[in-house]
């Protein structure tokens, strides 16, 4: 039986927007332990053009978020970006992973056949709703994870790899 929209999509968003939230656990915990105040971590560059941690969790929740409520037929509810400690990072992942998981696995029925009309680089593009997922949603949501967490390991936060996968099933 092939993968299902549903299937390639919220269960993917969901293990790796809970492999973040640890990262970012781990990120609170090791400011905590050390004393470092949490806005050195959530405004912290690889490179002074690139944006902070903050900017990488609210799109990689973005992503998850958009793409499963465009894949169930709707739009997706809006997030306010406004973060600025790890608790409120955590919380976003969280309404998230709720928004996400409550949608009705049968919204996604027929998903496939969708198109799906976002802006890329400010310009609209129509994606089918396979392209949207797998060449645009996926990739993105994973670069903002992996960007998170070298954020963090750069900054001294103990994570390895088993960190970003999280556990296998």
């Amino acid at each position: 039986m092939p993968l299902s929209m549903y299937q390639g999509s919220v269960p993917v968003f969901a293990k790796a927007l809970r492999n973040l939230r640890a990262v970012l656990e781990k990120g609170a915990s090791h400011a905590s332990a050390r004393k470092i105040d949490e806005s050195a971590f959530m405004q912290a560059r690889l490179f002074p053009d690139m944006r902070p941690l903050t900017f990488q969790v609210q799109v990689a929740t973005d992503m998850a978020r958009g793409c499963a409520a465009r894949l169930a037929g709707t739009e997706p509810p809006k997030f306010e970006d406004k973060e600025a400690t790890f608790a409120e990072l955590i919380d976003r992942i969280d309404r998230t992973l709720a928004y996400v998981e409550g949608l009705d696995r049968k919204a996604f029925d027929g998903a496939e056949s969708r198109t799906i009309t976002r802006p890329v680089r400010s310009q609209p593009h129509a994606f089918t709703a396979e392209n949207y997922l797998q060449q645009f949603t996926l990739p993105n949501l994973y670069f903002h994870c992996a960007t998170a967490y070298n954020l963090l390991r750069h900054n001294g936060v103990e994570l390895g790899k088993a960190d970003f996968l999280g556990k296998l099933d």
